[in-house]
């Protein structure tokens, strides 16, 4: 009988430090899984980051009343500001574009950009051409390719009309092939 009694008082004595070890494991568990959630907030945040993300809206630059544009004869060059947004910072910056007339009497707006190096292309009056300073590539009055190492003609650029206002929505293209590649 005293070897019942013995192990009964070994089983009283373990009992509170057994249940003071469960409750310890049982915390260390619920404080892992805290940790882990909470450590894998930013991974999940990273792998679903594309289809949350909120880009910012394109805006129109205004490049003048559309009354100024529709007797011209040859393009008009006109400087707009284009604001980008790049995480907390906003950076204003100033671009040369083209307005002239397709072969059907339409408004179109080029961008002054070569799309063969990037060389900023200008109006020659006396040549009625764009001339790429760059590699003398030409191209006529409407932006489309006459001849030099360009694939295709200057890039045109989205336009709305808003309150009697040309806009026209600034974007880059990819350089040095023959599609129209926009790559921001």
């Amino acid at each position: 009988m005293t070897g019942k009694t013995d192990l009964q008082n070994a089983d009283a004595r373990s009992s509170p430090s057994e249940s003071r070890r469960s409750f310890l494991a049982a915390l260390l568990g619920v404080g892992s899984v805290f940790i882990a959630a909470l450590l894998s907030v930013p991974l999940i945040r990273f792998a679903l980051f594309p289809l949350i993300r909120r880009t910012t809206q394109l805006k129109g630059s205004p490049v003048g009343d559309l009354s100024e544009f529709t007797s011209s004869i040859e393009p008009v060059m006109r400087t707009i500001q284009i604001e980008q947004v790049d995480g907390w910072r906003k950076a204003i910056s100033e671009k040369a574009v083209y307005v002239t007339k397709d072969n059907q009497g339409q408004l179109r707006v080029l961008t002054s950009i070569c799309p063969h190096l990037g060389c900023t292309v200008p109006w020659n009056k006396e040549k009625k051409q764009f001339v790429c300073p760059c590699h003398g590539g030409t191209f006529a009055p409407d932006g489309s390719r006459v001849s030099g190492p360009s694939l295709r003609g200057i890039d045109t650029l989205e336009t709305s009309v808003e309150n009697g206002q040309l806009l026209v929505q600034f974007q880059y293209f990819r350089q040095l092939v023959s599609d129209k590649e926009v790559i921001g």
